[in-house]
């Protein structure tokens, strides 16, 4: 069965949280966290999966009044990693920005995770910074934006600086 993406339910909490476990060692997000952000209306979370089984998910995060969105988390269950759902996940996670009004999707990713910068870079994100001790065990981030509203990718939103 192919696995499709569609937007996460209260149900698929569990899942969720069980593959947020096996994939990273730590700044995990918790069940509670979980569970406020299906409530808050401040994000889009869906999944990838078959039937009732979840393969990955991917949420994105919004301010309000804001025209940059944020990839806040993306995983694929260790099982099915190097299947392309993560490709897919993240086009999702695109289009949800974009059917949102956002024009510029933004993330973090630790420095040292070589796998996941190629994997941004190659979707066609742009570093624009870099963020000391941001993770819980004190590593850098870097961090990446890619422009959503096809527009040229150097343009600086109103009310945003140009990286440098």
């Amino acid at each position: 069965m192919i696995a499709e993406i569609r937007p996460a339910r209260a149900s698929d909490i569990d899942a969720l949280v069980t593959i947020e476990n096996a994939v990273f060692q730590s700044d995990r997000i918790s069940r509670r966290s979980f569970q406020h952000l299906f409530r808050s209306g401040a994000a889009t979370i869906l999944v990838s999966g078959a039937g009732a089984a979840i393969s990955g998910y991917t949420m994105v995060l919004y301010r309000k009044g804001s025209t940059v969105a944020r990839l806040y988390s993306i995983a694929v269950a260790l099982r099915h990693s190097g299947s392309g759902i993560g490709k897919k996940l993240l086009e999702a996670a695109e289009q949800a920005a974009c059917e949102r009004g956002r024009m510029v999707l933004r993330l973090e990713v630790r420095e040292e995770n070589e796998r996941a910068r190629r994997f941004y870079e190659k979707a066609g994100y742009r570093r624009i910074g870099r963020k000391e001790k941001y993770y819980q065990d004190g590593a850098a981030a870097l961090r990446f934006e890619k422009l959503l509203s096809g527009g040229p990718q150097d343009a600086v939103i109103p009310g945003e600086r140009a990286a440098s």
